[in-house]
C-alpha cells in the first residue's frame, strides 16, 4: 500500500469514527430527553450550586446492606422489577431521573431520578421517583416487600451539580464543596438531613458527560 493510500485510509477512518461517536451523542441525548424528571423551581443559581423548591412526588424504594457502589447495583435490580410490572397491577411504569443515594450517619430509615440512597451504618436506601401521573391511591404497589412507596413532602433543596464516576470518592468531596457553599451563603441545612447523590443518566453514559448531583435539604423558610 502506497503512503498516499494509507493516508487516505486512516482518513476515512477517522471520518467514520467521529460519524459513529456523533451518533451514539444524538442517541444518548434522545433517551435522556425522554426520561420524566421531577419538576422544580430555582431559587438561587450560581454556577454548580442551586437552591431549589420540589413540590411533593412519590418514590419507590429499597434498603439493601452493602457498600455504597454495591448498594445501587442490589437495589436497581429490586426496582427495576418493580417498574417491569412486578407489582399488583402488573403494570410497565415508565423510567424517571435521577436515581438519589443519600448517606446518614446514625438513624435508621426504612426504605428514585432520580434513585435515593442512604446510608445508616451499613444500610443504604435506593429509590426509583415515581412518574408524576401517580398518586398513593393510584400507584402500583410492590410484589416485592422489600420495596416500599414512601411520599417525599415538598421542601427546599441545596443542589451542587457534578460530572463524573459515581464514587463515594468523589461524592464526598462535591458534597463538601456544597457544604462549604451553604457556609458562605449562611444558609441553613435541615437537621439530620442526609446528603443525597442524584444520578441523571444510565451507566453507559461516558463518565465525563454524567449529570450528577448532590442534594441537602434546607430549613423551612
Amino acid at each position: 500500500m502506497t503512503s498516499a493510500a494509507y493516508l487516505e485510509g486512516a482518513s476515512r477512518g477517522r471520518v467514520w469514527l467521529a460519524a459513529i461517536y456523533a451518533f451514539f451523542l444524538v442517541a444518548i441525548g434522545a433517551v435522556a430527553l425522554a426520561i420524566e424528571i421531577p419538576d422544580y423551581q430555582v431559587i438561587e443559581s450560581d454556577q454548580a450550586f442551586e437552591v431549589r423548591e420540589y413540590p411533593t412526588y412519590l418514590i419507590a424504594e429499597t434498603e439493601v446492606q452493602a457498600g455504597f457502589m454495591d448498594a445501587g447495583n442490589v437495589a436497581f435490580g429490586r426496582l427495576f422489577r418493580y417498574i417491569s410490572g412486578a407489582n399488583v397491577s402488573q403494570q410497565r411504569i415508565s423510567m424517571t431521573a435521577p436515581v438519589e443515594q443519600s448517606v446518614t450517619e446514625g438513624e435508621r430509615i426504612v426504605m428514585t431520578a432520580p434513585v435515593e440512597q442512604v446510608k445508616t451504618e451499613d444500610m443504604y436506601r435506593v429509590g426509583f421517583i415515581v412518574p408524576r401521573q401517580y398518586t398513593l391511591e393510584t400507584v402500583p404497589q410492590p410484589l416485592d416487600p422489600r420495596v416500599k412507596i414512601r411520599q417525599v413532602n415538598a421542601r427546599r433543596v441545596a443542589v451542587w451539580r457534578y460530572s463524573g464516576r459515581w464514587t463515594e470518592d468523589n461524592f464526598r468531596e462535591n458534597e463538601r464543596m456544597l457544604r462549604d457553599a451553604l457556609r458562605t451563603r449562611g444558609i441553613s441545612v435541615a437537621p439530620t438531613a442526609p446528603a443525597i447523590i442524584a444520578r441523571y443518566d444510565a451507566p453507559f453514559m461516558p463518565w465525563f458527560m454524567r449529570r450528577n448531583e448532590v442534594h441537602i435539604s434546607l430549613t423551612a423558610q
